[in-house]
């Protein structure tokens, strides 16, 4: 039987896109306590199915796809530019599908602005009346107002019209950096996007017995299952190595490995391949929120996605793709890496950041132990000591010296210069990875 939480996220799923939702009257329909209610209102905005804006309260949106991710609400644009609604309260739940700046004559506007477009703009009441008519929201720089018929013709057409204290060029930034911050994390692969689903998943039930597991093996080839209680909540682990020898008539739960490692759908990818190298293990429950079985991940499905991933171009740049991309071997046979400090590298002083330091020291120290051993790192502790600030423009030196190298484990030492002056060191102790 669902939980009370569970009951509230499907019945906020079930409201129509638009609907306002309070804490009260969910507390009231669905016959629980305000804080059950709100604690999952909550949990639904971070699943991104409401959103919650001042002066207006907590709406029903849309949940975008994965590959609708460039996408933002005009709800999401609301917070983002901390703005106020002026009218169209019920269109803050739609998709914006573009933004035009409204620094042209009007009837050059005109021609740029469409329906699901927002129109950037001052305080020009004839292009806010256009826009809403062409099918365009509004939003209204510089902390201006509109007239009424203006509010009450956005009511209508259900356009919001916003306003913020900003200035358009600041508005723009703000929405663009918006947009590309979700498209990097629409490349973020989750354990969700590939593990198997609960329906084709094998699992075992705390009172079957040795025998049943014999069965799923034979049916399904694999060995290693979860197990779990009356309410679905995994509690454990069962593979060979558990069943060996034992008579097919002993019970599951007497056998089993107990307090499993589990994963959840919103864990990273990166994640889970990690655990799964540094604990050996080959199969990864999947689960909710309350320890609910949803499904497995296993370590051929993470192989697969990493695969697919590095056949794929990325739409937006990390600080790790610009460090990588930066990094050039200047002399591949003593490892001497070069790079430029460009202005992404740097921090508000206009000086090399410490991150990005520790990410170059990181990324020098791997592509050596893939030239000289032929193997993947994945670092265990690192020690950076910087030194000296490195100004914008500046040439680095980076020289990784490898100090110890077994089969498994790997520790590394690297300097980096600028100016033939010593600015910062790194020790690396990382575990090898072997291709």
């Amino acid at each position: 039987m669902a939980t009370k939480h569970e009951q509230i996220i499907q019945h906020i799923i079930s409201l129509e896109v638009g609907h306002k939702i309070s804490v009260r009257q969910i507390a009231k329909d669905l016959n629980v306590s305000d804080g059950t209610a709100y604690r999952a209102i909550k949990d639904a905005e971070n699943q991104g199915l409401v959103s919650t804006i001042e002066r207006v309260g907590t709406i029903r949106i849309e949940r975008k796809k994965k590959e609708n991710f460039e996408k933002l609400t005009f709800a999401e644009v609301v917070n983002i530019i901390d703005g106020q609604v002026l009218g169209g309260k019920n269109g803050l739940h739609k998709t914006l599908s573009k933004f035009v700046i409204g620094a042209m004559r009007l009837e050059a506007m005109m021609r740029y602005t469409e329906a699901g477009s927002l129109l950037i703009v001052g305080n020009r009441t004839n292009a806010h009346e256009l826009a809403l008519n062409e099918g365009a929201a509004v939003l209204i720089t510089g902390g201006f107002d509109t007239e009424e018929h203006i509010k009450r013709l956005a009511d209508e057409k259900e356009l919001p019209i916003i306003s913020t204290s900003y200035d358009t060029f600041t508005v723009a930034a703000m929405i663009n950096r918006a947009i590309y911050d979700q498209l990097i994390k629409k490349e973020i692969i989750l354990v969700g996007d590939v593990a198997t689903t609960l329906e084709e998943t094998n699992y075992l039930k705390t009172k079957d017995t040795i025998a049943k597991w014999y069965e799923l093996n034979e049916a399904s080839g694999h060995t290693r299952f979860p197990i779990v209680d009356s309410k679905m909540r995994v509690i454990g682990m069962i593979s060979s190595r558990d069943v060996v020898g034992k008579d097919k008539n002993v019970v599951i739960d007497r056998v089993m490995s107990k307090k499993p490692l589990v994963v959840q759908s919103k864990t990273s990818l990166a994640s889970v391949s990690h655990t799964m190298i540094w604990e050996g293990i080959e199969v990864i429950p999947v689960v909710d929120d309350f320890g609910k079985l949803r499904g497995v991940v296993s370590r051929q499905d993470v192989l697969k996605a990493m695969q697919q991933i590095q056949r794929q171009p990325q739409v937006g740049q990390t600080i790790d793709d610009i460090v990588s991309s930066n990094l050039e071997n200047s002399d591949e046979d003593e490892a001497i890496f070069e790079t430029e400090v460009i202005p992404q590298m740097t921090n508000q002083l206009g000086t090399l950041s410490n991150g990005v330091f520790t990410a170059l020291i990181t990324e020098a120290s791997s592509r050596h132990l893939q030239q000289v051993r032929k193997a993947d790192m994945s670092v265990e502790s690192l020690t950076v000591f910087f030194n000296k600030p490195v100004q914008i423009d500046s040439n680095l030196i980076i020289k990784p010296t490898i100090l110890d190298a077994g089969r498994l484990y790997a520790k590394i030492d690297v300097e980096v210069f600028s100016e033939e002056k010593l600015i910062g060191k790194g020790l690396i102790m990382a575990q090898l990875i072997h291709r």
